[in-house]
């Protein structure tokens, strides 16, 4: 590929320098390479001609061989248009065209047989295709078969750059430079896994003869994208584990003995209780370790935590919990104080509403020892905040804290504390190989007993009195709602309800019942006071923007109806109805929408009224929407941009590549054999980078 690299697209017979600018700043193609790594999105067989009157409902591209009758200038000025008259003998069809008139109208000729491909549009009880491909009968013939449809912008096509465009520049470089392309990948490799050579490939996703090759070429491409991903991660993370020793925590001594046999609040449930057995092996190995721990809402991630900050202390060291919002980084504290309040251990809070004096005792008792957990937001972060001997670091919810914020906790101490990353947001295996593939991954698919499942419904605007009659019963027995909105103020450009008109409609509806509320835009001491309103049951309804998507505690809710819940990702409802259902009452999530919803929303939504496992719905909202940016800055910065790989679909090719990527570096770890100089120069290229994230859980 070094050829393709460095030859500038614009040199490509058929390019030059101003169509060259422009796929450039429109596709980023800058490069030969770059054109070959322009794939197809899809493709269409140009061997079948379709008869015009055969066009019925919603039509793909397709061909129509024929003739014009007439041409017709239609309108004035900037407005004009061409319209040609085209038959293929059953029936006519307009084909439009509204720039470079003058050429067009040259080129073409009524009488002259022609192959049109476009897609057909009915409109004005007649058929038309707008800006087609068209060539003769005789070239048509010549290149009939699969043709693939590349990815264009609208600016493209109005400067005339088609998808015929793309594909006769790619025909040059097919004969001129593709066969100079050397396969990176070992052969062994390739054989081993039946995998095409990379220039056949890249010559069959381009150019398929058909299905069976394409496939094959997709496979092969695809393969060699995750592989080069794997390989990265998984060598960082290796040298990671060879230069980051860590504190070796042997010792389990009387926190965590005399809390497991005196203050557990109830019996650990199996997957609990294998994630601490994980952790406790990673703690006594000698190595800094660094693990994921996903769990559903509800699941007991923080009890994990808790016992295994316990290890930390057993053995002379210091614990940190950061949260990313003092309301949840308050609940933690809650919560961990009364379970260890009577065992001697000293825990403390620091956010930014920590008083003067308070933050000065707690930066004192965190230097001379005397404070075992910490537990806050940004705050503890903060360059004066220093500790005598920080051992272990939990990071709840750890996707709101960027990664060099994450790092900061690092320097807190001359050797890397442990550290544990947790999650409610269900990660995919698929997506957690990739984008957390240089971390241990520890999951709690079980619930503690006495839980029970939410009950989610979906609900339509005429059901709307059914559902607050629902509601009513829940607040006379005592019981607390949520109810969600999209919106903050009402916007006339979107139908959508907004919190203003809902909150009080809510007041109205239900007099007898305190209602509270918050959005994004309050300020951070409102916002509190207003969501410590429901959390001590002062407020019976909190009516909230997806500000209350994390970090929100209060057993006692039991409703969440969801407004215009057409408008949210599958993962943020199921992160949203797991705000109820955390006590041993019954609980109920409504999701309300309009009664006219696109077929594939309805689905959607009918996803979340068939399971309450998170990590089914994740799997659904990943192959529905595809992966994008997870996480920002992705995990350990090691993301390169995928062309043709999915991380929805691709399962088994992530798979296959990983298991390729740890044998490669098990046999060759610095990838210096001479059959890997491809692999080494190819991953010099991609991963070429100034900050090293692979040293940042």
């Amino acid at each position: 590929m070094e050829r393709l690299r460095r030859t500038d697209i614009k040199y490509v017979k058929g390019v030059g320098p101003k169509r060259g600018e422009l796929l450039e700043k429109e596709l980023g193609i800058r490069t030969v390479a770059d054109m070959v790594r322009h794939y197809p999105h899809s493709y269409v067989d140009r061997s079948k001609i379709y008869k015009i009157a055969s066009f019925e409902g919603e039509m793909p591209s397709v061909q129509v061989r024929g003739r014009f009758i007439s041409f017709t200038t239609q309108g004035d000025g900037s407005k004009s248009r061409l319209v040609g008259l085209f038959t293929d003998g059953s029936r006519a069809m307009e084909i439009v065209w509204f720039n470079r008139i003058r050429s067009i109208r040259e080129k073409y000729l009524p009488g002259t047989e022609y192959v049109v491909f476009g897609k057909p549009t009915f409109f004005n009880n007649g058929w038309s295709m707008v800006h087609p491909e068209i060539d003769s009968a005789a070239k048509a013939e010549s290149e009939k078969g699969m043709r693939g449809v590349y990815p264009l912008t609208e600016k493209l096509r109005n400067r005339s750059i088609t998808s015929r465009t793309l594909y006769e520049i790619m025909k040059t470089v097919r004969q001129t430079l593709l066969p100079t392309v050397k396969d990176p990948l070992p052969r062994s490799l390739r054989q081993r896994l039946g995998l095409m050579e990379l220039r056949e490939a890249l010559e069959a996703i381009h150019f398929p003869e058909n299905h069976t090759q394409l496939q094959k070429a997709r496979e092969r491409l695809k393969f060699e994208e995750l592989f080069y991903l794997q390989l990265n991660i998984l060598r960082y993370c290796r040298n990671r584990d060879r230069k980051s020793s860590g504190y070796q925590f042997k010792k389990i001594g009387r926190f965590f003995n005399g809390f497991y046999n005196e203050f557990l609040p109830f019996p650990l449930t199996e997957a609990q209780k294998k994630v601490i057995r994980e952790i406790r092996a990673d703690l006594g190995s000698g190595r800094q370790m660094n693990r994921l721990l996903q769990g559903d809402v509800g699941s007991g991630k923080t009890l994990v935590a808790l016992m295994c900050m316990l290890i930390a202390l057993d053995n002379g060291s210091q614990a940190c919990l950061m949260a990313p919002t003092e309301i949840l980084a308050s609940q933690h504290y809650e919560t961990i104080s009364k379970l260890v309040g009577a065992m001697g251990i000293n825990v403390k809070l620091l956010t930014g509403s920590t008083p003067g004096k308070a933050r000065e005792r707690i930066h004192n008792q965190l230097e001379d020892g005397t404070l075992h957990i910490l537990i806050g937001t940004h705050a503890v972060i903060e360059d004066n905040v220093k500790f005598r001997n920080l051992g272990f670091v939990v990071i709840d919810e750890q996707h709101r804290f960027g990664v060099a914020q994450r790092a900061r906790l690092w320097g807190k101490n001359f050797m890397p504390p442990h550290v544990l990353v947790m999650t409610a947001t269900p990660i995919p295996r698929t997506l957690a190989m990739t984008v957390y593939g240089d971390l241990d991954v520890s999951v709690i698919d079980e619930l503690p007993p006495g839980r029970k499942p939410v009950h989610t419904s979906l609900r339509y605007d005429q059901n709307r009195l059914d559902v607050y009659k629902a509601l009513g019963r829940q607040l006379k027995e005592g019981r607390q709602a949520y109810i969600v909105y999209p919106l903050i103020k009402e916007n006339e450009k979107v139908d959508m309800r907004s919190l203003e008109v809902g909150y009080q409609l809510v007041k109205e509806t239900f007099p007898s019942y305190r209602v509270a509320y918050v959005h994004g835009r309050m300020k951070p001491a409102e916002k509190d006071h207003q969501m410590m309103l429901f959390a001590t049951h002062q407020a019976d309804i909190l009516v909230a923007t997806t500000v209350i998507e994390v970090g929100v505690n209060v057993p006692n809710a039991t409703t969440m109806i969801i407004e215009n819940a057409e408008r949210f990702g599958l993962s943020q409802l199921h992160q949203l109805r797991g705000r109820v259902g955390r006590g041993g009452d019954q609980s109920f999530c409504v999701l309300m929408t309009k009664t006219k919803i696109a077929k594939e929303t309805r689905k959607r939504l009918e996803i979340m009224t068939s399971t309450t496992d998170g990590f089914l719905v994740a799997e659904a909202d990943l192959k529905m929407r595809g992966p994008g940016d997870l996480e920002g800055t992705l995990q350990s910065g090691m993301a390169i941009e995928l062309k043709i790989a999915n991380l929805a679909t691709d399962g088994q090719i992530v798979q296959l590549a990983r298991d390729a990527a740890r044998d490669t570096l098990d046999s060759d770890p610095e990838l210096s054999a001479p059959e890997l100089a491809g692999v080494r120069r190819e991953m010099t290229l991609l991963f070429n980078r100034s900050v090293d994230w692979s040293q940042i859980s």
